[in-house]
């Protein structure tokens, strides 16, 4: 049985109804299931930070058809829009979660629910982690009551080259319904996970250069790929393609970033070194050593997924792991975004991460960035989510208070213009509207 704070609306007896919605004025007079088919949405009166831009006090964001089509003080509203009331609250984009495993690695189900990482074939650029994500996970209803609208869901870090990531909303019923793009980078790791992995079966790669030959023999391979596949498209002759190729491919043409687990200066070095023989855009993920070669990356201009943060000094390689890393990097001109890793920290530890980082030194416009912009930026998911501006999603949380605040809370998220979250003050739970239901019912 789901835990109260997972209660989902409408789950036993239809689509959620406004009279059985949170509907305390505590919380915005929102009610979650108010229409909960339709995608236009007004919410005024509150305390507007669009990221990108200057804060508006007493603002409006207007979301017609899922998309936002105004943002200001002087928003003009129809009287047949629907409207939640602000007041008193702070308005902010969704967060991004830019590395995180929900749905590929299930809480609570153990083996059965875990496909993280194909570990049979160092190099897996054809594995996707689109196929493997169950919307059901009750990661998804974690995200939502931190604040969470989008994640960046990746392949582990077993495999020198892990696979492709997907960038999903939170909240929907199947994931090629909550697809944002698809796919968002290449997973690869260096470091001890995969060597750990391939030595115990007595396999390449057993050692870090080992791991790092495996990465640098899969790009030539995938060059010489390229070279007969443009000479085949000259000639008009038939060519057979290769799906792990054609993904490196991509990498290399510079569509597709490497999203490099790594988190030793030295293994950050060979990622840097990799990165620059073969041309491709990289971006850190971890990063727990990164401020040591701060200027570096700064230089270079090679952005960094720092975290997750909350964790033990679990193994060698993350011993000097500390809260106020991120804030090293940032103050040393690297843009970067917060991770949680999920679920090696819950999801909706997410903004706590970034408060305890601003404690330990961070800004708190650039935490917020972090959780926001930046991640979105780095990916390429800027033209859809990380602020509030004209024609994004219309990807909406409603805080009642300043999130870096430890003590405020989500009140409600608003995805596509859709109510799906919302906490109940008179319960003390937060409800996530059904997805099955609701979707079901809206067609």
């Amino acid at each position: 049985m789901a835990r109260a704070s997972r209660r989902r609306a409408g789950a036993d007896t239809g689509p959620a109804r406004p009279e059985t919605a949170p509907t305390d004025s505590r919380a915005g007079n929102s009610v979650l299931g108010q229409a909960v088919g339709g995608q236009d949405r007004a919410i005024v009166g509150g305390r507007v930070l669009p990221i990108t831009g200057p804060v508006i006090e007493n603002g409006t964001v207007l979301i017609s058809d899922g998309k936002i089509t105004a943002v200001g003080d002087k928003v003009k509203v129809d009287k047949d829009v629907p409207v939640i009331d602000a007041t008193g609250k702070w308005v902010l984009p969704g967060f991004l979660e830019s590395h995180g495993h929900v749905g590929v690695h299930e809480e609570g189900n153990g083996w059965a629910g875990n496909d993280t990482n194909e570990m049979t074939d160092p190099v897996g650029a054809r594995f996707r982690a689109l196929d493997a994500i169950n919307p059901a996970d009750e990661g998804f209803a974690d995200a939502l009551s931190g604040g969470v609208t989008a994640v960046v869901v990746k392949p582990g870090s077993g495999n020198p080259i892990g696979g492709q990531t997907v960038a999903i909303r939170t909240w929907g019923r199947m994931v090629d319904e909550m697809v944002i793009k698809q796919p968002v980078s290449v997973k690869s790791a260096l470091g001890e996970n995969p060597k750990r992995v391939y030595g115990d079966k007595q396999k390449l790669p057993s050692t870090r250069l080992g791991v790092a030959s495996v990465i640098r023999d899969a790009f030539l391979g995938a060059q010489d790929y390229v070279a007969r596949r443009e000479q085949a498209a000259a000639e008009d002759k038939p060519f057979t393609r290769d799906s792990n190729n054609e993904v490196l491919a991509a990498v290399l043409a510079g569509d597709l970033p490497w999203c490099q687990h790594t988190h030793r200066a030295d293994d950050i070095a060979t990622a840097i070194r990799l990165s620059e023989e073969f041309g491709y855009r990289l971006v850190i993920n971890h990063g727990t050593e990164g401020h040591l070669l701060a200027d570096v990356l700064a230089e270079k201009d090679i952005p960094v997924i720092i975290g997750p943060l909350f964790t033990s000094r679990s193994k060698v390689e993350v011993n000097q792991r500390h809260l106020r890393n991120p804030g090293l990097l940032a103050d040393a001109g690297v843009t970067i975004a917060i991770t949680t890793d999920h679920p090696v920290v819950p999801i909706n530890f997410l903004v706590y991460q970034a408060i305890l980082s601003v404690k330990d030194g961070l800004d708190p416009a650039k935490a917020l960035e972090a959780l926001t912009i930046n991640p979105a930026r780095m990916l390429g998911l800027d033209a859809s989510i990380g602020s509030l501006e004209v024609g994004k999603d219309g990807d909406v949380v409603i805080w009642d208070g300043d999130p870096l605040d430890i003590m405020s809370r989500a009140e409600q998220v608003i995805i596509g213009g859709r109510p799906v979250y919302a906490f109940d003050h008179d319960q003390g739970v937060g409800v996530t509207a059904d997805p099955y239901t609701v979707l079901r019912s809206a067609q």
